[in-house]
């Protein structure tokens, strides 16, 4: 322990079987939490992100009293990667553990949503960073987890045969520290149930002195180029905001056989204590998310589908989206699916208020399927 926190270690091959133990146990503990409680207060976190204003946009913009939509409508039907999804809203990695955090909320369904993409998963198992791992911003929310996780054996064999595939989509999140990790995990989620793979690429390569793959396009298309080779599962590249040509990055990783493009992942920052003079996260850095970062967000998709729409490769446009209008946006900038996570823990219930919401959208405006959407922004006078 040092200054009450605990110290955080690599996973040596002796270390390993203790790591993996407490890890396990870790997951374990969160999976038994058994929360039960209000819409509001998910696992007594009663923050709302700066989110009371947009209570009413969801009531003005589309959703119907109750917040119910009929999960039969064919509007909301499509296929996203060979996949069938009931609904364009996909939960994003990190946001709802390995798919049963908010099954536990009463209310909560995941089939409100076309697919669940699972907590960030490694080769070996992860303790994650010491606290703060999250803290509360204006309009948003720093977060540094660090990856903490069972390990990818422990997901295949114990995790996944959990999981009810008849509700809804699952992809696995790859990370790694190295291209061999990658691929390495990748291959072993190939030998699954899982329905499609994301690449978390803006994990630091610790062969190139921990600069982030993703912040590179050369880099993020080799691991996308040494995943590609072991799986033949659907391919999502997962790309980082904090780089300087995102379209770059976004053509190189489709040359390298990414079938879909995540936009965006968190945007990097930090906070400090005035008090001690200390950061607050015990990472000092972290990814900030929520609505701060929405019109970020929005832009990258804009830019992304300039490029994306030549090779036809959809996108899981995220960032922010907490309402009706949110998610319209983000389809209408070129968006073939919309990424909700952050603002889950504020309303659980978040999915079917958005359902219903784009469901009348697409009536109002004589639109047939919410594919009719994407892409559609109007430019010029």
């Amino acid at each position: 322990m040092h200054g009450g926190h605990p110290t955080v270690v690599e996973s040596s091959a002796a270390q390993r079987p203790l790591i993996e133990i407490e890890a396990e146990r870790l997951d374990q503990m969160q999976f038994d939490a058994r929360v039960r409680t209000q819409t509001y207060d998910v696992a007594s976190v009663g923050r709302n992100l700066g989110l009371e204003q947009d209570d009413a946009k969801h009531a003005t913009h589309g959703s119907n009293a109750t917040g119910v939509y009929n999960h039969g409508m064919s509007s909301l039907r499509y296929r996203f990667l060979g996949m069938d999804f009931s609904s364009p809203i996909v939960l994003l990695s990190g946001c709802v553990g390995f798919g049963e955090e908010y099954t536990r909320v009463e209310g909560f369904s995941n089939n409100d949503c076309g697919a669940v993409v699972l907590k960030g998963t490694t080769l070996e198992p992860r303790l994650g960073n010491p606290p703060h791992r999250v803290y509360e911003t204006p309009m948003g929310m720093l977060n540094a987890i660090g990856l903490q996780n069972p390990g990818t054996d422990h997901v295949v064999h114990n995790i996944l045969p959990t999981l009810d595939f008849s509700e809804t989509r699952f992809i696995a999140n790859v990370s790694g520290s190295t291209l061999e990790e990658y691929a390495e995990v990748t291959r072993r989620f190939d030998d699954s149930p899982i329905d499609a793979i994301e690449i978390n690429i803006s994990c630091p390569n610790v062969k190139e002195g921990g600069v982030a793959f993703g912040n590179y396009p050369e880099m993020s298309a080799r691991v996308v180029t040494a995943c590609r080779a072991v799986t033949k599962k659907p391919i999502i590249a997962k790309l980082s905001p904090n780089q300087t040509d995102i379209k770059e990055n976004a053509r190189l990783c489709i040359e390298a056989g990414s079938d879909g493009l995540s936009v965006i992942n968190t945007i990097m920052g930090m906070a400090i204590d005035a008090k001690t003079r200390r950061p607050i996260i015990g990472n000092v850095q972290g990814g900030l998310s929520g609505p701060a970062i929405k019109p970020i967000a929005l832009l990258k998709v804009f830019q992304v589908h300039d490029v994306a729409k030549r090779h036809k490769v959809p996108i899981i446009g995220q960032g922010g989206i907490t309402t009706v209008p949110d998610a319209i946006e983000f389809m209408i900038a070129g968006a073939s699916a919309v990424g909700i996570g952050t603002s889950l823990f504020y309303d659980p219930m978040t999915c079917k208020k958005i359902n219903a919401g784009i469901e009348k959208y697409l009536a109002d405006n004589n639109l047939e399927n919410v594919t009719d959407l994407v892409g559609t922004l109007r430019l010029g006078s």
